[in-house]
């Protein structure tokens, strides 16, 4: 007799494709699991304090923000401890006198530094990238076209600057999963996604089971920087037609909102079984067709390694 499949669990645990492995965020714990060169799965978990939370930080928009940076934090996290792992069999060169410098003056603190000092980074790349660039490159196309009735309207800009922000996004994707290491974290992701879909459809946890599922799924966070892109058009198409650099500093006042916005998106995308709600999120799915690939039974078992060390004992605590 076989068992009876439970129904349909739609969770709120999340994860993230690091190098050579992959780290799931549950409600009250956080898993990194990592495939070592001596082919054995590295486990780091830690308590994450998600159900603290003060009621004002649980709040809708408010929630989203919060989430997106604590998300990039704990990426970071995970991604170093899985950068531990990578090429352990190299031997190691002299330590440089930075290196020296910067452990004299730190020590422990080194690796908060380090993780703080990336995050900054990051998002001044990334505000680089899709909000100072996609700024600037309309400027230019506006004193272009001048002489042009329509390219004076708020209308030119706001379609314009949305059009030039979505191709440096997908150019960006596309360009990134050509490069043969990313390819490798891209099926990570996608074990990332089968694994917690197979829990989601109530079947065990094994790695024949999770291979039925499909590595495309609503929560991505690939989805999510596609709604970023799409409410950041709307919303930035509301505000005054100024000089570059008011303008500038307006879109980036409003990324919390975006941020915010785009997290209550997806969180109701990925609950709800209303046909314009899956219809909104088709073009999400497409585009992890780019960010995820079908990975391998020992990829699936890191996944699955990591994903049951965040499962509440009460399916309950975990519910999306």
């Amino acid at each position: 007799m076989t068992e009876k499949k439970e129904e349909q669990h739609i969770t709120s645990i999340g994860g993230q494709a690091v190098m050579e492995g992959v780290m799931m965020r549950g409600p009250f714990k956080t898993a990194v699991a990592v495939r070592k060169p001596d082919n054995e799965i590295a486990v780091k978990v830690d308590n994450n304090g998600t159900k603290k939370k003060h009621k004002i930080l649980k709040l809708p928009i408010i929630r989203g923000c919060v989430n997106f940076f604590e998300s990039m934090v704990i990426g970071i996290k995970a991604l170093m401890y899985s950068a531990e792992f990578v090429d352990l069999e190299e031997e190691e060169g002299a330590e440089s006198k930075f290196e020296k410098w910067l452990d004299d003056k730190l020590g422990d603190k080194i690796k908060d530094v380090v993780i703080y000092f990336s995050l900054v980074l990051s998002l001044i790349m990334s505000v680089g990238l899709f909000i100072l660039l996609p700024t600037v490159l309309t400027r230019g196309l506006e004193t272009i076209f001048k002489s042009v009735s329509f390219a004076g309207t708020k209308t030119f800009t706001s379609l314009c600057e949305g059009v030039v922000r979505m191709a440096i996004f997908l150019s960006y994707l596309a360009l990134v999963a050509q490069m043969k290491d990313i390819k490798r974290v891209f099926e990570y992701h996608g074990a990332e996604h089968k694994s917690i879909a197979c829990y989601e459809a109530g079947d065990e946890l094994t790695v024949e089971n999770v291979k039925k599922y499909t590595r495309l799924h609503p929560r991505c966070g690939t989805s999510f920087l596609l709604f970023v892109m799409i409410v950041s058009i709307i919303l930035f198409s509301f505000l005054p037609r100024t000089s570059i650099l008011p303008r500038i500093l307006m879109r980036l006042a409003l990324l919390p909102v975006v941020a915010g916005i785009s997290y209550e998106i997806i969180k109701l995308a990925g609950r709800s079984k209303n046909k314009c709600v899956k219809l909104l999120t088709k073009p999400g799915l497409w585009l992890q067709k780019l960010t995820t690939r079908e990975p391998d039974a020992s990829q699936i078992e890191v996944a699955i390694t990591s994903l049951k060390n965040v499962i509440p004992e009460d399916k309950n605590e975990d519910k999306w």
